[in-house]
C-alpha cells in the first residue's frame, strides 16, 4: 500500500525542539521515521514524502532512512511549503497513481488505525477520513485541532473554528484520485488547504468518516504535545 507523507512546512511552534520539525528526535528517534515505523507496521509499504523547508536535510535523512529498513521512499519537492498543506498533497498528482494513505510527519498513531482502514471496504472515488468522535479527549490541544461535523458515515463540514462539531480530524485519511480534482476545486474558491478539498469533496458526497474506535493519535506540533509522546512512547503506547 502507497502513502504520502506531508513534511514540507516549517513548523515553527517546536522551533524550541529543533530547526527542522519531521527530524526533531523522540527519545533519541526522529518524528518522521517514527511515522514511518508506526505506517509500516500497519501495512504500508511504499513511501512518498513531500519535503520543502530545509528539504536538503531532510531527503537526505529519508534516504539513509530507506538504505538501512530496505524500505521504498519516493521524494515529492514542495516548493511552495510556506502555502496551506494541500498544496504538499496535490504535487503528488503525477506521482501516484491508484489509492493511497495520507498523513502527516507529526501525527504518531496506533498501528491498528491502519490495519483497520485498510480493512475496510471503500467506495471508489471517496476520500476516507479517520475521525475520533471523543470530543473530551485530553490528549488533543482543543485551541488547535481541526474539527469535524460528520454523520457516522459522511462529513458535512470540517475546520478549525466550525460549530456543531462532534469528531476530531486525525490527520489520517484514505484518498483515491478524487482527492487531486478536490484539491484543484479548492484552490480556484480560494483555499489551499486540505481540509478545504475535503469540504469540496462533502459538497460532492464523496467524503467519508472512519471511526478510530478509541484507539491513540496524537499531533506533535508543540512542546507540550511533544512532553505526551515522550510519556506515550515510555510507556510502548506509540
Amino acid at each position: 500500500m502507497k502513502c504520502l507523507i506531508a513534511a514540507a512546512g516549517q513548523g515553527t511552534r517546536m522551533r524550541e525542539k529543533g530547526e527542522i520539525k519531521p527530524l526533531i528526535e523522540l527519545d533519541g528517534v526522529p518524528i518522521i521515521e517514527r511515522v514511518i515505523k508506526n505506517l509500516r507496521a500497519g501495512g504500508v509499504d511504499d513511501f512518498y514524502v513531500t519535503s520543502g523547508y530545509r528539504g536538503t536535510k531532510v531527503r537526505g535523512f529519508l534516504d539513509m532512512l530507506a538504505e538501512r529498513e530496505n524500505i521504498k521512499i519516493t521524494h515529492i519537492i514542495n516548493e511552495d511549503w510556506e502555502r496551506p498543506n494541500g498544496i504538499s498533497v496535490l504535487k503528488a498528482k503525477e506521482v501516484i497513481e491508484g489509492p493511497f494513505i495520507l498523513t502527516m510527519c507529526d501525527h504518531l498513531f496506533d498501528p491498528e488505525i491502519i490495519k483497520s482502514l485498510l480493512a475496510h471496504d471503500h467506495e471508489d472515488d471517496t476520500v476516507t477520513l479517520c475521525v475520533d468522535y471523543n470530543i473530551e479527549n485530553p490528549v488533543v490541544d482543543i485551541e488547535d485541532v481541526t474539527r469535524v461535523s460528520c454523520t457516522r458515515s459522511r462529513i458535512e463540514n470540517i475546520g478549525k473554528v466550525i460549530k456543531g462539531y462532534n469528531a476530531f480530524d486525525t490527520g489520517i485519511f484514505y484518498c483515491t484520485p478524487k482527492m487531486f480534482e478536490a484539491l484543484e476545486q479548492s484552490g480556484r474558491e480560494g483555499d489551499d488547504s486540505i481540509s478545504g478539498a475535503m469540504n469540496v469533496l462533502g459538497s460532492w458526497d464523496k467524503a467519508r468518516t472512519f471511526d478510530i474506535e478509541g484507539r491513540l493519535w496524537l499531533d506533535v506540533d508543540d512542546p507540550t504535545a511533544f512532553g505526551k509522546a515522550i510519556v506515550y512512547i515510555n510507556e510502548g503506547r506509540l
